[in-house]
């Protein structure tokens, strides 16, 4: 077996001045650099899948999540995110989330929400 190639007291230097309170700043810091692009991308896209899932935890079935996720994808309204409209329904309507959830596969409930929502992305 290859001996390996110990630098890590030559790439630790520029830490020695470091205090430890120092050392915990640096770390957040640099843990920040790391998780702000995939938070960003969180943001930004969604997939079916993120969406059903979000709906099980709200307690929805499967088979419910997966018609509310078709619905809203097939009117472009699944990047708002499938349960904050499902919420978003339940309190403007003052409804419970499962009854939201199921109001919005009747047309006529989601073209309510596609009126809120596609005002609101302007």
């Amino acid at each position: 077996m290859k001996p390996r190639n110990d630098d890590f007291l030559e790439r630790r230097k520029h830490l020695d001045a470091y205090s430890d309170q120092e050392l915990k700043t640096y770390f957040y810091e640099l843990t920040d650099q790391l998780i702000d692009p995939l938070l960003e991308l969180a943001r930004d896209y969604t997939t079916p899948a993120i969406e059903r899932s979000v709906l099980m935890r709200m307690g929805f079935s499967s088979l419910e999540a997966k018609a509310i996720t078709d619905k809203l994808f097939e009117h472009d309204l699944l990047a708002f995110g499938a349960g904050h409209i499902v919420y978003r329904f339940a309190t403007d309507h003052h409804l419970s989330i499962r009854e939201a959830g199921l109001k919005l596969l009747e047309e006529d409930h989601l073209k309510l929400v596609m009126e809120v929502f596609k005002h609101e992305a302007k």
